[in-house]
């Protein structure tokens, strides 16, 4: 029998920690431990069955199109049904995919277009599961705590990522990318599992609507409504692309031709992982006033990779670009996330964070699938040089609109009230969770 002592001694999580957070958090870790390291296993995969850039980049293209094409509508079905079993709907699609891909990989040589097609497969589970976990997310925490939930979460999450994309390097130059993305579908299992025991009986149900077009109107409308929202989301439309590129397609190849390969280029990706995580430390003790002026400054050192490969620089030197790169781009993160918390209401968070996905993917696919092109028009360095300077462009465009210079922080949300839905976690005491 545990003493009194004993048991006040032992840790507990902070009251802003409920159930179901720790369980996104819990899931979120394992799904970036194996995902990440399979990203450089899918690109390696194709690279050693002799493929090139342009392969290399239809694949990744392959994965994202599908991903456009279906957000809008996973963000209105997120809304609609409960977003746990959404979550869980998709994880195990990700998990067969990446098995059949695995398989592939393993029992012989895969062909072109079977990879395209299970990349795709996993694109269409991330279409439909990053809303429902984006509003799932936001809805398991209060206003007040906030800021310092979405930090916490991102430091774990990108600490699975550096922990991912350095394991996921050196187990594809040690083992082979097939045994990694056999890893990754695993992880998905598991974390499916995971999300599966998500409790939304607290979460008022969803007052029937006109039907999935009016869903989608409504989201629009919130959307549109918001400069500072859709001038961000076309902001990252441009630099989510470009950078896509740099890491899918030309950093393998930059890694191949003069770092050392796939083990050198997994620590580079990890360098940046390791910025998120202290960028994401960060944020748990900073709270600048306004908000998206102080993230929008931030997104400025996203162009410094792409720069470093142009040129190329040394490996340590790359190393020491991508931690800032990571650490600056948290921040923008958390005050991204603080934002929509903050001016969304719950109800519509799924439909709106769909908006801001589709927005900021929905150029990845054309720029993966043109970056081998590009670099045969004008070669692997201008094309790098050009994906750096499109990322500084954008990012000081977004600053001329107002909105983004003086949104200001809050205590409370602002967009909770009339049809306010609850925080699951915040009815339950987390003492009662056993």
């Amino acid at each position: 029998m545990t003493s009194p002592t004993a048991s006040s001694r032992s840790p507990r999580r902070p009251a802003w920690a409920g159930r179901n957070y720790t369980l996104l958090t819990a899931a979120a870790v394992v799904t970036g431990l194996g995902s990440h390291g399979a990203l450089v296993a899918a690109a390696f995969a194709v690279i050693e069955t002799g493929g090139d850039g342009g392969d290399v980049g239809l694949v990744a293209a392959a994965r994202t199109l599908p991903l456009v094409l279906f957000l809008l509508i996973g963000g209105a079905v997120a809304d609609r049904l409960p977003r746990h079993r959404v979550m869980v709907a998709a994880n195990v699609l990700n998990c067969l995919s990446q098995a059949a891909f695995a398989a592939l990989v393993l029992t012989g040589e895969p062909r072109l277009w079977h990879m395209m097609l299970l990349a795709a497969l996993g694109g269409t589970g991330q279409a439909f599961f990053g809303p429902a976990a984006e509003g799932m997310l936001m809805s398991s925490v209060e206003g007040e705590h906030a800021g310092r939930a979405f930090a916490v979460f991102r430091m774990a999450m990108q600490g699975a990522v550096l922990g991912g994309a350095a394991l996921g390097g050196a187990m594809v130059a040690a083992i082979g990318p097939g045994w990694v993305l056999a890893a990754d579908a695993a992880a998905f299992a598991l974390a499916g599992a995971l999300r599966a025991f998500l409790d939304v009986g607290h979460i008022p149900p969803r007052a029937p609507g006109g039907g999935l077009i009016a869903d989608l109107r409504d989201g629009w409308q919130e959307f549109a409504g918001r400069p500072w929202l859709w001038g961000i989301v076309v902001q990252f439309s441009v630099a989510n692309a470009v950078v896509a590129a740099a890491d899918a397609v030309y950093g393998p190849l930059v890694a191949r031709d003069h770092l050392g390969g796939a083990g050198p280029w997994g620590l580079a990706l990890a360098a940046f992982g390791a910025g998120t995580v202290a960028g994401a430390l960060l944020m748990t003790r900073w709270k600048p006033r306004r908000l998206l002026l102080a993230g929008t400054l931030c997104v400025f050192p996203l162009a410094l990779p792409s720069a470093a490969l142009a040129v190329p620089v040394p490996i340590g030197v790359l190393f020491g670009v991508m931690f800032i790169a990571g650490a600056t781009v948290e921040v923008f993160g958390v005050s991204w996330m603080t934002a929509l918390h903050q001016e969304i209401p719950e109800h519509k968070l799924s439909r709106v964070s769909a908006y801001d996905w589709f927005g900021s993917v929905a150029l990845v696919p054309l720029a993966t699938a043109a970056a081998g092109p590009a670099e045969e028009a004008f070669g692997r360095t201008a094309a790098l040089w050009g994906c750096a300077g499109l990322v500084v462009l954008v990012t000081a465009a977004v600053l001329c609109v107002p909105d983004v210079r003086n949104l200001r922080r809050r205590t409370t949300p602002v967009a909770r009230g009339g049809t306010e839905c609850a925080s699951a976690d915040a009815e339950r005491p987390v003492g009662g969770l056993g």
